[in-house]
């Protein structure tokens, strides 16, 4: 099938066709598909994040559940840090969200943060542009809660969402790995659970974006995380959308940067003190060759 048979099929309803022109928007057929569909109507787009452990899965999953009960149509972007072929991440989210994978107005996709085009930067919002051309209106996108794939999420998601736990200093451990520094809204799952208080006094000296408590598993807090998400939404503004989109644009060049063919050459010079890094990363750049 050509590309815009398989837009149409999608657009139909044909979930493997979805998965096709996902699979093509991950490698070296992405701009062929995102021609295709022009520049379609943006959807909201989610961004969840914390630590292994911290339920994000569950919340997401719960989620899911609160908007298709206001009619939405959902897709979830379960970031595997393994291989976009081990099944991992998808299949736990499978089992995380089965009163959901039936469902025909809900997409679950594993992205990998490994061996697409240009990365994880560039692969999640050819995916979103994609999936919002075939009217889905909101995309949430579900990151490990480690490393570089927070600062990218952050940079395409609104709002950005940290989950953690109670105790266990998860408040502290939080801001040193930098989540707290992307999180628009802070949530403590398994809110039930002893420490959950003290837990929440420790975040707020540590950030000022909202702290709600929530017990994903039972979908208590629910509602009102739904809430939170639609006030920071109603609240954007030109200025933070430029700003995100400065973030997306620096982010993507840092991932282009780093599969750039002469960076292994310029850190060969200057590992030998034949070029300095500041004359490197100018040519790197710029192509500057002083």
């Amino acid at each position: 099938m050509t590309i815009d048979e398989l837009i149409c099929a999608a657009r139909g309803g044909s979930a493997r066709a979805t998965g096709r022109l996902l699979t093509f928007v991950e490698g070296p057929r992405r701009p062929e598909v995102l021609a295709a569909v022009g520049v379609p109507a943006p959807a909201r787009i989610i961004g969840i994040t914390g630590p292994p452990g911290a339920g994000k899965s569950t919340t997401v999953g719960a989620l899911v559940g609160a908007y298709r009960a206001g009619g939405e149509r959902v897709a979830v972007l379960a970031v595997d840090p393994s291989s976009p072929y081990s099944g991992g991440a998808l299949l736990g989210d499978r089992i995380r969200m089965a009163a959901h994978i039936n469902d025909p107005d809900v997409l679950i996709r594993s992205v990998a943060t490994r061996g697409h085009l240009g990365g994880l930067a560039a692969a999640v919002p050819a995916a979103i542009t994609l999936l919002s051309a075939l009217g889905y209106g909101l995309v949430i996108v579900e990151t490990v809660g480690v490393g570089q794939s927070e600062i990218e999420i952050a940079a395409v998601a609104d709002p950005t969402v940290v989950i953690l736990n109670p105790g266990a200093g998860d408040a502290v451990q939080a801001a040193k790995a930098g989540l707290l520094e992307v999180a628009d809204i802070v949530v403590v799952n398994k809110a039930d659970r002893a420490g959950a208080d003290q837990t929440v006094r420790d975040l707020r000296a540590e950030t000022h974006a909202p702290i709600l408590k929530l017990v994903a598993a039972q979908g208590d807090g629910v509602p009102e995380l739904v809430e939170a998400i639609s006030a920071h939404h109603r609240s954007d503004s030109p200025t933070r959308r430029a700003a995100r989109a400065r973030s997306q644009i620096l982010s993507m060049a840092a991932t282009l940067l780093r599969a750039h063919t002469d960076l292994d050459r310029l850190a060969a010079a200057v590992a030998d003190g034949t070029c300095d890094p500041y004359a490197a990363a100018a040519q790197l750049v710029v192509g500057d060759d002083r």
